[in-house]
């Protein structure tokens, strides 16, 4: 095996694992077809080994390129991490700071928090990553992360900011048409949108009423900002988060008495991390913005 197998040879090796097809890996680093075509076939050649197989759905990676994905993916962490601590400059809360933020949370709720860090911090900059997978805080995967589960790893460092209620709204729309329930039973005479296939929400809908099956659902998604759409849009009734409802003047809080269920909310970062200028200045507009919603 040839020694001159460079970061960019690697970087190139993710892009076609995670994309599946040299198209897919040339869009993402901004490359023709023939240039990813001719550098994973160099790449091949130093290593001594074959990569992907061709099928009809794609390349298939081999047994020797699964073996290899997570040392590589390491080192793209590593880079990338790499990257961010190069951009702060010392002692200053500047540079690039990574957030996670569940999909929800990162459209209707953090950015006016990120808005006043803005204005105060002009030279950070932060880079949200929506994802309802937790981001791996450990490997540096990312800087920060809002969190509805209570991390248990020891090397963590997290603040509980939030017990946010879920409630069920509607638009006025719909109400005007439809009427508003006035009992929990009322509901079974109504649109409900709800979860597709997440099994968490799915429970959750059934322990808030055991007859919310997915075949009452008139529109069924796991994408919470797609729920909240829909109901904007007056197609039935969702389960949101109490505070982005209310403050929505075009829907209605359906039985205002009742809540779904509370959300609890944790910013998390590493302790190696904690006292960072950069990553502190944003963990602490974080947990002022859940403070004041």
């Amino acid at each position: 095996m040839s020694e001159r197998v460079s970061w960019d040879d690697q970087r190139l090796f993710l892009a076609v694992l995670d994309s599946g097809s040299l198209s897919g890996a040339a869009r993402r680093l901004g490359l023709s077809h023939p240039t990813v075509r001719t550098r994973l076939e160099a790449l091949e050649a130093a290593l001594g080994t074959v990569l992907f197989t061709r099928s009809a759905s794609g390349l298939v990676p081999t047994d020797t390129a699964l073996a290899l994905r997570d040392a590589a993916r390491r080192m793209a962490l590593a880079s990338d991490e790499f990257r961010r601590l190069a951009s702060a400059p010392p002692g200053a809360a500047a540079g690039r700071v990574r957030l996670s933020v569940p999909e929800f949370m990162g459209v209707e709720v953090v950015p006016p928090m990120l808005s006043p860090l803005r204005r105060t911090h002009p030279r950070l900059s932060v880079e949200l990553s929506l994802s309802n997978e937790r981001a791996d805080l450990l490997a540096h995967e990312v800087d920060l992360a809002v969190r509805t589960v209570a991390p248990t790893q020891a090397a963590l460092v997290a603040r509980k900011v939030a017990e946010i209620p879920l409630g069920l709204f509607a638009a006025r729309g719909y109400i005007a048409r439809r009427g508003r329930p006035a009992t929990r039973a009322a509901l079974a005479d109504h649109d409900l949108i709800g979860p597709d296939r997440n099994v968490t929400d799915l429970r959750m809908a059934a322990a808030f009423a055991p007859e919310f099956t997915p075949a009452r659902f008139a529109l069924r998604t796991d994408s919470h900002p797609a729920q909240l759409a829909a109901a904007r849009a007056g197609l039935g009734i969702a389960a949101t988060q109490v505070p982005v409802g209310e403050s929505d003047p075009d829907l209605v809080r359906v039985l205002p008495d009742l809540t779904v269920a509370r959300l609890g909310v944790w910013i998390v970062t590493h302790e190696d991390l904690r006292d960072a200028p950069r990553v502190r200045a944003v963990f602490d507009a974080l947990v002022g913005g859940f403070a004041a919603a």
